[in-house]
This record gives structure tokens, C-alpha cells and sequence, in this order.
């Protein structure tokens, strides 16, 4: 990671997260060898950036410090964040800025459409900020990137990755009626870890999100996925799984915490591979059609392959 330092300016810039500055450092343990990721630095990675500022967008890719975001963006793949850089909720492993956002961009919807189409995606992931500030929690934004994307790019298909839209009442089915092909909820963390991990959110009203997005329309693939290394115990991260399978969820995803910054919540430990691997094993005898768990998975990384295969996981559970 690179770090600008602006020795010029007079002005005072804004904390990227100001509610975090007086907390105490947090100290993580040593990042282990299997954590380690390669510097960007190829020509697709530049091809990808400059398509992404050309049209004025921002990426999850970016903004939470993504480690894959190399070997993403080398392919072109890039996870578009709309509804600005700024999110209103403040969870404590998240690098995302915090504060008030500004208003929608009503051009954004093509603009990540064609973002869209010039970097040639077969799939697309697009995630939002929190936007509580907004009355239906930016669901109709969402929507009209969905609709725009589908006119752009018919054949690509759409994976979106929604807040929980908390007393937002009509949100999710303006969201819905898009027809994403998979919609993905994050629960992030297991109950007991919420006050402390993501005090903004409630536990079972994003598990019911997630029932209620296959009640609305059973087509749509539904996807979670939680970070383990955030003081969880095992029995904890299996009662989880058992969660999301009674709202009927199909893909699962388990990576590994890792700390933005000292004042974010610490890494209280590396998960091994084995244990993922293990994970990984468990969730699929639990019913799920798709699971990635792994160190370094996150709910973007490789959408487009994992998608191919549960579709045809749930066409071969069909026969």
C-alpha cells in the first residue's frame, strides 16, 4: 500500500474515519505466509484503474484495500461501489470512509454500465456504501443500475452486494424487481461479535433479508459471507451456517479478517488454510450449492467462475 503525504496544502484534511481517532491502537499479530499478496503492477492493472477513473466510479476494490485486487484487476474484474465513497454506518473492520455522503449521482447508473461494457465483464459484482441518510436506503439507485447494465451489456450477468437497507420498509423488493442474478447479503461476523465488529446492524434482520429476497423471487440466486479471525469460536461460525441455510441460501463465503489500520478492531487470529479447508467441507454437507472459503476469499473474488459453477450446481440438483 502506498501512502501520499500532501506537504504543500494549507488545508486540513478530514480524518477518513473520525468517530476511530482517539481509540487506542489495536495491535494484530504478524500476517502470517500465507496472507501474502503481489504488489499491482501490470499493464491490466493500469487498463482496468484508468477505465474506472475515466468514467468517475469508485471500487470496493479500492476503498476496503482489497489484497486481491491485483490479480483482479489484471483481468479486469472490478467490484464498482456506487452511491459515492462515503458510508454512514462506522463498522469497525471496515476501511470504507465514514460520514455523511453527498448527494446521488443521477448519472452514475451508465456510467457504471459502461464501465461495464469497455472492460469486457461476462459477470459484474456492484456494491453500494451504507446510505441511511437516504429514505429507501438508495434502493431505487441500485435498481436503475441493474436496468442500466442489462441495456448496456445484455448478456453480462449481475451480482450485487446490497446493505441491509435496516428500517428501510420497501426497499428490498424495489431492489428485487431488478432481477439481479445474484443478490449477495454479508453477514460479516457471528451474532455475539455485532455490538462490537458492526453495532450499525442487526443479525436476524439480515438473515430475514436474505430469506425474504428468495420468498420475493426463488430464481435469484442468494449468497452470504462472514470473516472469521474476529474472536468467533467454531460452534459459533457452524450455527451460522445453519442460519443461512433455514433462509435457503446458496453460496457461502469464509475469508479471513484482515485489520485496515491500528484503530479498526484487531486480527485475533490467523485461521489456517486446513481450517478453511475444513469449513469449507462442513457448509457443503449443510446444503449450500456454492462455498469458497479460503484465506483470501472475499465476496468479489472470482464472482465470475464461482457463478458459472452454481448454476450448474443447481441445475444438476434439479435432475
Amino acid at each position: 500500500m502506498a501512502v501520499i503525504i500532501d506537504t504543500i496544502s494549507d488545508r486540513k484534511l478530514r480524518p477518513r474515519h473520525p468517530e476511530k481517532v482517539n481509540r487506542p491502537d489495536a495491535v494484530s499479530p504478524p500476517k502470517p505466509d500465507w496472507i501474502r499478496v503481489r504488489a499491482p503492477n501490470t499493464r491490466g492493472y493500469a487498463d482496468t484503474r484508468n477505465i474506472v477513473k475515466e468514467h468517475g466510479l469508485h471500487t470496493v476494490c479500492e476503498e476496503a484495500g482489497c489484497p486481491n485486487i491485483g490479480e483482479c484487476w489484471d483481468k479486469k474484474h472490478a467490484t464498482f461501489m456506487i452511491m459515492g465513497d462515503t458510508c454512514t454506518r462506522a463498522c469497525a473492520f471496515c476501511n470504507v470512509k465514514t460520514g455523511m455522503p453527498g448527494a446521488l449521482d443521477a448519472a452514475e447508473p451508465e456510467h457504471v454500465a459502461e464501465a461495464t461494457f469497455k472492460l469486457g465483464l461476462a459477470h459484474v459484482v456492484v456494491t453500494s456504501v451504507d446510505r441511511d441518510d437516504l429514505a429507501d436506503g438508495g434502493a431505487a439507485h441500485f435498481a436503475q443500475v441493474v436496468r442500466a447494465i442489462r441495456a448496456r451489456c445484455p448478456t453480462t450477468t449481475i451480482e450485487i452486494l446490497t446493505p441491509d437497507f435496516l428500517r428501510k420498509d420497501g426497499a428490498l423488493e424495489v431492489v428485487a424487481a431488478a432481477k439481479p442474478d445474484v443478490f449477495n447479503h454479508n453477514l460479516e461476523t457471528v451474532p455475539s461479535r455485532y455490538l462490537s465488529v458492526r453495532p450499525g446492524a442487526r443479525y436476524f434482520h439480515s438473515i430475514r433479508l436474505l430469506q425474504r429476497v428468495k420468498e420475493i423471487d426463488p430464481t435469484i440466486f442468494t449468497k452470504s459471507g462472514i470473516m472469521v479471525g474476529l474472536g468467533e469460536e467454531r460452534h459459533e461460525v457452524l450455527q451460522v451456517m445453519d442460519d443461512l441455510r433455514s433462509a435457503d441460501v446458496d453460496f457461502l463465503t469464509v475469508g479471513q479478517y484482515l485489520q485496515p489500520t491500528r484503530k479498526h478492531h484487531a486480527v485475533m487470529r490467523y485461521v489456517p488454510p486446513d481450517e478453511f479447508a475444513g469449513l469449507e467441507k462442513v457448509a457443503y454437507t449443510k446444503g449450500f450449492l456454492m462455498v469458497s472459503a479460503s484465506p483470501l476469499t472475499r465476496s468479489s473474488h472470482h464472482a465470475g467462475e464461482d457463478f458459472a459453477k452454481l448454476k450448474a450446481a443447481r441445475a444438476a440438483a434439479a435432475r
